[in-house]
């Protein structure tokens, strides 16, 4: 063994005499709370309801904390920080003291850890070197410096200058199927997003492989961790784009140390509808059109009716009058309460009876009849209880619900035609379908839009939320005695206590309340593949938080719905004006450069507004394409996967237009020796997966076949073709019968 190599030998094992000592405080952590819980659980003295509230409260806030113990449990520390000051800081997933409170390892969120993140040799920020520490399990095998102070290799004989680099070993690796966290290896543009101190909309733009996503859930993982009050009872909702996808990510934030997060696609944010289904380009680009909030509204205004005469009525052997005027006036008050629908109804309702009873009160005193005005309230009553009454009321003003109301709207062509505003009035026909048509992901932010101008009766919901308010002021106060009594390990809060009794005595976790409640407004929300929103969508995005605190993250390049923004201020300045940031980034650790470079001719070819991005890697390989036949589309695409899965590629996506999923699956599935085939997004948890390009967003393999590029540029635009071509990491193949797109590959390279 040379110098070097025993430099090298002696300094790992230092790492891991410090790492042993962090993982020995661990395992005493995970033990003492597993002895808290097993504690618990045994407990008998839970008599009462409010012992049982107790006991189960302790018993859910000890497994959380177990949970997240377990899982760091493996990889707990990745960095380290030496400082002017001559302090050496660890960096790990969460923060580790002793149990006389003396810091072991630092949270990376925490401001002390910014600087690993952050510092450069030109903006050292006391930082005279930053290691890196690479692990297989608890195990540490490598380790690389960066040194920021010259003067520390004069210094010090300890400095690791080797090794392949922690970010390049995480970029080139395959892929596991599932997006890890990036917590060790986050760059100083991505890094500087994350810790943002924006409180308005966050937009970060960036190119395929950018890491934009990742960026997201970090950030969300960091302002949960800064912004714990604040965020704890309201949550923070993070909108993916499939079903897929949200499988890719979700192990992410419990990585982070965060599991309460609410995670949605857009086909399931209207609470009791989840659909997956899409509407044809047409449909979906006059459903997302602003102008539908105008004509939804106009819509529900035109069933506030005034009847066509006077209507005569029969009470109790006394003749009166309904007239269209006392309708008319009925209305106009109800309206003026600037009430949604459904509670302004309880104010027409009001002021029609009162009318209908001063013209009772007159007959009844015409025929002879003594009224007096304490009989007032008991005839409106006995007015709004008589069936003729009811039903001429309900005629004027029904009461709706969003579903009810959007099923009858769309099966009446001639109602989607008077309520058209001027822009839509030409387009309206194509929205017509039966009743029981299925319900698609453009009709959620519909549903939303509805429910908004419907609204229910809000004098029960204030009610109920005063009475939380007072109960969870209660919470806290009894929490705070409870734990003085029970538990001085400093491991719970009273705060947290008293919110996991008000979840016992609830019975739902966050996630289940604000998913069944469309009014639940959460403290920050996460958009990812923004670009696919439609300006209906934003509506009703915006609605979830009325702070208007949101990361948002796209690229406009990789736009596939017909609905979509054709710029960032486009979509939301109409909601936040000038509370918008773009942040963008411009590094690929995703797609080496030999396949970039020809995704990026192509979208320039095709005029895509791109973010230009370099390339962290050159890559191995040129893109490989292939040209043959339409009757050999299939099979050639077949052999093209079974090669790239006999070299041990990795993970393989075949992307390919819809109509084209049946025969490619079918002809993979007729190869013998190929592992699991899977379809869509759901393809994630398979190795060999064939699946469209909206289907493809957001996700990465280690290898990408493209089948006939032009049918995905013909179905939704060169964006979808784009996407397609920057999913992998190490292999491009493009399979083509037809003429190729513009600026795909030069003729050179193609292959027959």
């Amino acid at each position: 063994m040379d110098d070097t190599e025993g430099q090298i030998a002696r300094e790992i094992a230092r790492e891991q005499d410090y790492a042993d000592r962090l993982y020995e405080r661990l395992d005493q952590q995970i033990q003492q709370v597993q002895d808290n819980l097993e504690q618990v659980q045994a407990s008998q003295h839970a008599s009462t309801h409010q012992n049982r509230s107790e006991r189960d409260a302790f018993a859910a806030l000890y497994e959380d904390r177990l949970a997240l113990l377990r899982s760091v449990s493996r990889s707990v520390v990745f960095g380290r920080l030496d400082t002017d000051e001559g302090a050496r800081r660890y960096i790990g997933r969460i923060g580790l003291f002793t149990p006389e409170r003396e810091q072991l390892l630092v949270d990376w969120r925490a401001p002390a850890a910014a600087a690993f993140y952050q510092a450069t040799s030109n903006e050292r920020r006391g930082v005279r070197l930053r290691r890196h520490l690479i692990s297989r399990g608890r195990s540490v095998i490598g380790l690389e410096d960066d040194v920021l102070d010259p003067t520390v290799l004069e210094e010090s004989d300890d400095v690791v200058l080797q090794g392949e680099g922690a970010l390049l070993a995480a970029v080139s690796g395959q892929r596991t199927g599932r997006m890890g966290d990036i917590v060790a290896t986050i760059q100083g543009e991505q890094d500087r997003i994350i810790r943002s101190d924006n409180r308005g909309v966050l937009v970060v733009q960036g190119g395929p492989g950018t890491g934009k996503t990742a960026v997201a859930l970090h950030r969300a993982a960091y302002l949960l961790y800064t912004h714990r009050r604040r965020l704890e009872h309201t949550g923070v909702l993070v909108m993916a784009p499939t079903q897929g996808f949200l499988r890719y990510i979700e192990r992410v934030l419990p990585s982070l140390g965060e599991s309460g997060v609410v995670m949605l696609t857009p086909g399931e944010l209207f609470p009791g509808v989840q659909t997956s289904l899409r509407d044809e380009d047409d449909v979906a680009r006059i459903k997302g059109d602003a102008a539908m909030a105008e004509l939804l509204s106009r819509a529900v205004k035109q069933r506030q009716l005034i009847p066509d005469r006077d209507v005569p009525l029969r009470i109790d052997g006394t003749d009166i009058v309904l007239t269209r005027e006392d309708v008319r006036a009925a209305r106009r008050e109800a309206r003026a309460s600037h009430k949604p629908h459904n509670a302004a109804r309880a104010v027409f309702v009001r002021a029609a009876a009162n009318r209908l009873a001063d013209r009772y009160e007159k007959a009844l005193q015409k025929s002879g009849r003594t009224v007096v005005p304490e009989d007032r309230p008991e005839i409106i009553s006995d007015l709004l209880h008589h069936a003729d009454v009811r039903r001429e009321l309900n005629l004027a003003w029904l009461p709706y619900t969003p579903q009810g109301f959007l099923r009858i709207l769309f099966a009446h062509p001639e109602r989607l035609r008077a309520a058209a505003p001027r822009s839509l009035a030409r387009s309206v026909d194509a929205l017509v379908r039966p009743k029981d048509a299925p319900w698609t992901v453009e009709d959620i932010p519909l549903l939303d839009e509805v429910a908004e101008i419907l609204g229910d009766d809000s004098a029960p919901e204030e009610a109920r939320a005063k009475e939380q308010a007072m109960r969870r002021e209660a919470d806290v106060s009894y929490a705070r005695a409870v734990l003085e009594n029970i538990d001085t390990s400093g491991i719970i809060r009273a705060e947290d206590l008293a919110e996991h009794v008000g979840r016992i005595r609830d019975g739902r976790t966050l996630a289940e309340r604000a998913a069944t409640e469309r009014s639940w407004t959460y403290g920050h929300v996460v958009v990812d593949e923004a670009q696919e929103h439609s300006a209906m969508s934003w509506r009703a995005l915006m609605r979830r938080c009325p702070t208007k605190s949101f990361t948002v993250v796209g690229d406009v390049a990789q736009t596939s719905s017909a609905a979509g923004p054709g710029s960032w201020e486009a979509a939301l300045s109409p909601h936040v004006q000038d509370r918008l940031q773009v942040e963008h980034l411009t590094v690929n650790y995703r797609t080496p450069r030999r396949i970039m470079d020809r995704a990026a001719a192509m979208a320039h070819a095709h005029d895509l507004p791109i973010t230009e991005v370099s390339s962290v890697r050159e890559g191995e390989r040129d893109p490989l394409i292939e040209h043959t036949e339409e009757s050999a589309l299939a099979s050639v695409t077949a052999a093209s996967v079974k090669d790239l899965a006999a070299e041990g590629v990795g993970r393989i996506a075949v992307i390919v237009a819809e109509h084209r999923l049946g025969a490619v699956l079918g002809e993979l599935h007729q190869v013998e020796g190929l592992p699991a085939v899977g379809t869509s997004s759901a393809g994630v948890d398979d190795e060999i997966a064939v699946m469209t390009a909206q289907d493809a967003k957001g996700l990465e393999f280690d290898a990408v076949v493209v089948v006939e590029p032009a049918e995905l540029v013909e179905d939704h635009g060169a964006g979808d073709l784009y996407v397609a071509m920057t999913r992998p990491t190490q292999h491009l193949g493009v399979v083509h019968a037809r003429d190729l797109p513009a600026g795909i590959a030069p003729k050179e390279q193609t292959v027959a």
